[in-house]
């Protein structure tokens, strides 16, 4: 893309201190551990850079792509023809709390911040403890789990717009719906920008104790997504998992891909497993489970250089 080649110039002659890569290896930034190379990376270290970075992407005609973690993330193996911003150090400060809220950087991960809020005698945020994923990409996504989600304690988000200016926007603006948000891309026509800075949360006095949360494939298994039952089934309160394992599913293997046989609900990276053989899974699971219950999953994980649809 010619573009990037553009922009790439233009970033190495005017933010020299920016750290930029080329042909980066996305299995190196997804927990899934797959994924094939990404055409150009920058990793802002600072907010004032990624300010200046968005307006440079911006004036070249290049829209960036978004990374935190890499937590519900699958890549294409052939790679990417993609810019990607990765917030390495850009947005992972946090403010005290102040009576019941706390200001958290956007790449602060979700056990971080649930810790933070509990050490400050703060309840809410219990069920992002075990998901791996960090502040923003919770926003992004709305994520959720126990019940509980971030439309629950988020009060307003700083972000900043397609053209690098800060914006910040109240609950209301954020659209929160399930695993969507105005940054999700169903909803950039009507609203370019990305999470930055961080999101300010209101929550409650904690007066029990701290429940713990167990990791959400397990300490074993890092390469996960969770599959759901999609929102307007007639069958409200399925658990993904009995379904699958209802199925015969739990332990099915392709390639290097398992339903983990831990929690039928994820699908693992063994060790070798490409993002053909993820998605060829998430397809038998998909179609196996439709066929025998009449409920249809979806993934929550997304998807960048592929899709779902057969080959």
């Amino acid at each position: 893309m010619e573009e990037l080649k553009v922009l790439q110039s233009k970033l190495k002659a005017q933010l020299p201190d920016l750290e930029l890569r080329e042909q980066e290896p996305m299995r190196l930034h997804t927990t899934f551990r797959v994924g094939g190379p990404a055409s150009l990376m920058a990793l802002p270290r600072r907010e004032a850079d990624l300010g200046q970075l968005l307006r440079m992407a911006f004036q070249a005609g290049v829209t960036p792509f978004f990374l935190g973690k890499g937590s519900n993330l699958l890549v294409a193996d052939e790679g990417v023809d993609r810019f990607l911003i990765k917030l390495a150090g850009a947005s992972t400060g946090w403010s005290g709390a102040e009576g019941t809220a706390i200001y958290v950087g956007s790449g602060v991960t979700l056990a971080q911040a649930a810790v933070f809020a509990a050490h400050h005698g703060l309840t809410g945020l219990e069920f992002a403890h075990g998901i791996p994923g960090t502040m923003g990409g919770g926003v992004f996504m709305n994520a959720g789990a126990y019940e509980g989600e971030m439309s629950q304690v988020v009060d307003w988000v700083d972000c900043l717009d397609e053209e690098g200016m800060p914006r910040r926007l109240s609950r209301e603006a954020l659209a929160l719906g399930y695993r969507s948000s105005i940054f999700s891309p169903a909803a950039l026509a009507d609203y370019r920008g990305a999470p930055d800075a961080g999101a300010g949360e209101t929550l409650r006095p904690s007066g029990r104790k701290w429940p713990t949360c167990p990791a959400a494939a397990g300490p074993s298994s890092p390469w996960s997504i969770p599959a759901r039952e999609a929102p307007l089934s007639a069958r409200p309160g399925i658990l993904p998992g009995g379904l699958i394992e209802q199925c015969g599913l739990k332990g099915t293997t392709v390639g290097g891909a398992q339903v983990s046989e831990k929690h039928a609900g994820f699908v693992i990276n063994t060790g070798q497993a490409t993002c053909q053989d993820i998605l060829t899974l998430i397809r038998l699971v998909r179609d196996r489970v439709f066929q025998q219950t009449g409920v249809r999953l979806e993934p929550e994980v997304r998807l960048l250089g592929c899709t779902l649809e057969e080959p």
